[in-house]
């Protein structure tokens, strides 16, 4: 797996410049993201923050009841260390409103509707303060379709797309993120006790070092399955990348 680790301080440098440069080239100053508390956005404040100061960065903070309360606090800290303007929007009454002729919605369909409110309120602020909506997904992210379309998954610019979540957080430690960040299981709280890696079925670790072979080294599912790979683990995550394609694409366009 020696290919799979990053050069840390060229990556972060890279990624630096790319905010910087991108922005500039769209006709913007700023940028505004959602601040969860969580390892993604964070490493995006922290590079956004470094791209383009201090007064050109804004966290959104958008909890949901007490089910944001530990990611808000967090959240906080971060916004607070890094010095940059925050926003602090509550969208339980919003998603509540929505739900309150249904007893018992899906709690899938409730939280997609968290994230795209989310990203709602997100790009009407970036009219607000003039800013670009900077992205938060990571490569793993994207590839498995584990985001909402229109909602965590829109932005105008990622600066962390073409990272997985293993190296996302060897730039976190570079960058000398707290480690109540760091260690904690990545999580979207968009319900109680849900956590990432739960809902995968695998860690991180193990789905970032088959998507590394598989997609970066374009080894067959036997050379995957030589390598330890289980066959049922390839399937499944082939599965998922082609059922979730569409999430990453712009809109098909009928031609004639």
């Amino acid at each position: 797996m020696k290919d799979f680790r990053i050069n840390k301080r060229i990556v972060t440098k890279k990624l630096i410049k790319f905010i910087s440069d991108t922005t500039a080239s769209k006709g913007f100053k700023k940028v505004i993201l959602g601040l969860s508390g969580g390892i993604d956005s964070t490493v995006v404040a922290y590079l956004s923050r470094a791209a383009l100061g201090k007064e050109n960065v804004t966290a959104v903070l958008m909890p949901y009841g007490k089910l944001s309360n530990e990611a808000s606090q967090h959240a906080v800290k971060i916004a607070k260390i890094l010095n940059i303007k925050t926003e602090r929007v509550d969208i339980s009454h919003m998603i509540d409103a929505y739900f309150k002729k249904t007893k018992t919605p899906d709690k899938t369909r409730r939280g997609n509707k968290m994230a795209r409110e989310r990203m709602s309120i997100l790009y009407d602020l970036s009219e607000k303060y003039n800013s670009l909506v900077i992205g938060t997904s990571n490569r793993t992210e994207i590839l498995l379709g584990y985001g909402t379309i229109h909602g965590d998954c829109a932005c105008a610019i990622n600066p962390i797309g073409n990272l997985y979540k293993t190296q996302l957080k060897d730039v976190a430690k570079y960058l000398d993120v707290s480690s109540y960040v760091l260690n904690k299981p990545p999580s979207a709280n968009l319900w109680h006790g849900q956590t990432d890696e739960d809902e995968l079925g695998y860690t991180y670790e193990e789905i970032d070092r088959l998507l590394f072979f598989m997609l970066d080294k374009r080894l067959t599912s036997n050379e995957l399955a030589q390598k330890g790979f289980s066959r049922e683990f390839i399937q499944n995550i082939r599965q998922r990348i082609k059922k979730n394609k569409f999430k990453s694409q712009l809109p098909v366009i009928a031609k004639f």
